[in-house]
């Protein structure tokens, strides 16, 4: 099967996780302060905001709860997107209100995000789709100007920029994932980065249990007795990221600009293979100063034809999927009868292609002509082969 997404994984994170085992130290310790520390850099950003957790989605609702987000509260984020992200803002008892996206880009505009607005609003979430960074700096502006937070889900975002600056540090609060469906991996883990370093402050004490120290071990290194007291200064959990993880991720972190290049290329190779095959759409070009991640690749195809694609697909051994789908048809979010045609339209056409560093030329090609055979009503071979 030629997978959607596939880590890239090998004997360097091996050699890391085998010193933290010599270590003898597996929690959270220096490996997860040296990951952090190198993320800030690949941001822009200060050390002091930027801090691992043990999953995006954990990122996710500390966010809501940093920013004070609880009953009688409004945020709105776009239908299509991570069923995680939506379930942070309900558990807070906050209304989730959804908002359109471009039926071609799948991101929310500034225009989009403006049309469900009110004051009762206290925040807004913004997706950037596959790693395209979207209107990030007029959604941006727009939730300055309307005194509201903005919390970016960068989850697809790792390298994605717009004008020189990186995704996921336009807003107040901005998280990332490392997890075994993203580009640099650490098995499982997120980050979170906050625009306020006081507010990345109270991230880690809520990371943590509350703790005013992170760990007895540091109060002991710190020549303090009595290294086994503690002092709580808000009620917190365990949401931490260990060495282990972040041994894996430091050096997938450092990868990241190869894995990046050797997507864009088979984004390219796809881009000519499909390139003015009738009924079938390609992602739209990036505008100028935006970089992608190349998180996904996307075609769109006539409403009713795109599952049989994807079902011709699968039995040829490519597996492919959609990213994600509408929220605003959940029951358990509350979801009102709002029309949201661009999203709707894009629910029913759009594929998203297997897309990861590790396709080979052959793969890419195999992929392109059995997506255009299938489109045809065509049947082929499969990879090893035999005729489908």
């Amino acid at each position: 099967m030629i997978n959607v997404f596939q880590p890239s994984l090998g004997e360097q994170e091996l050699a890391a996780v085998r010193e933290v085992f010599e270590s003898c130290w597996i929690g959270k310790g220096s490996r997860v302060a040296a990951f952090e520390a190198a993320f800030a850099a690949h941001l822009g950003a200060a050390p002091e905001q930027v801090m691992s957790t043990n999953s995006c989605t954990e990122a996710t609702f500390m966010a809501m709860e940093l920013l004070g987000v609880g009953p009688g509260d409004e945020v709105v984020l776009p239908t299509v997107c991570f069923v995680g992200t939506a379930n942070a803002v309900a558990a807070h008892g906050a209304r989730p209100v959804f908002c359109d996206v471009d039926p071609r880009t799948l991101n929310a505009t500034a225009e989009h995000v403006a049309a469900r607005l009110n004051p009762a609003t206290k925040a807004v979430i913004l997706l950037h789709y596959g790693g395209y960074p979207g209107q990030v700096a007029e959604v941006a502006e727009l939730c300055r100007d309307r005194g509201v937070k903005l919390v970016e889900d960068a989850a697809n975002a790792q390298a994605s920029r717009a004008g020189g600056r990186a995704c996921g540090t336009f807003g107040d609060v901005g998280v990332w994932s490392f997890d075994h469906g993203k580009i640099a991996v650490a098995v499982d883990g997120g980050m979170l980065y906050a625009r306020d370093p006081e507010l990345a402050g109270r991230a880690r004490k809520l990371a943590y249990f509350g703790l005013e120290q992170t760990s007895g071990y540091d109060q002991a290194m710190r020549a303090q007795t009595r290294w086994w007291d503690f002092e709580i200064s808000s009620f917190g959990r365990r949401s931490v990221m260990n060495d282990v993880l972040a041994a894996i991720g430091h050096v997938q972190l450092g990868k990241l600009g190869d894995f990046v290049a050797r997507r864009r290329e088979v984004v390219a190779a796809y881009d000519e293979a499909l390139r003015g095959v009738p009924g079938l759409l390609t992602p739209p070009p990036l505008p100028d100063g935006h970089e992608t991640s190349f998180y996904l690749y996307w075609v769109q195809l006539a409403p009713g034809l795109r599952d049989l694609v994807a079902r011709r697909l699968y039995e040829r051994g490519i597996y492919t999927t959609f990213r994600y789908p509408q929220l605003h048809r959940v029951r358990a979010y509350g979801a009102d009868d709002v029309a949201l045609p661009g999203a709707e339209h894009a629910a029913a056409v759009t594929l998203c292609l297997p897309l990861h560093q590790g396709l080979g030329d052959r793969d890419v090609e195999f992929v392109s002509t059995a997506l255009v055979e299938a489109a045809a009503g065509r049947r082929g071979d499969t990879p090893d082969g035999q005729v489908a």
